[in-house]
């Protein structure tokens, strides 16, 4: 017998096994409840949370472009 050919059997049986076994019905229940845990929680993408960043950081620009001007504005209110 080739090294391949038992190879490639024992990989065939091993694989049959496997999908026969309980291990594959576990594998699929566990996904399923991750899935809907995943689901009840308030998760964003990556793509949103990077979005809100950008906005996050111009706001926080804008704010600080505001500081200084009210900050300019009081000093030559106070002179």
């Amino acid at each position: 017998m080739d090294m391949n050919t038992f190879f490639n059997d024992l990989q065939g049986k091993i694989n049959q096994a496997i999908e026969n076994s309980p291990a594959k019905d576990i594998e699929k229940n566990v996904k399923s409840m991750m899935t809907q845990g995943f689901a009840k929680l308030d998760l964003v993408t990556r793509e949103e949370f990077d979005v809100q960043a950008q906005v996050l950081a111009k706001t926080r620009a804008k704010l600080e472009a505001l500081e200084a001007r009210l900050a300019e504005l009081e000093a030559k209110a106070g002179q």
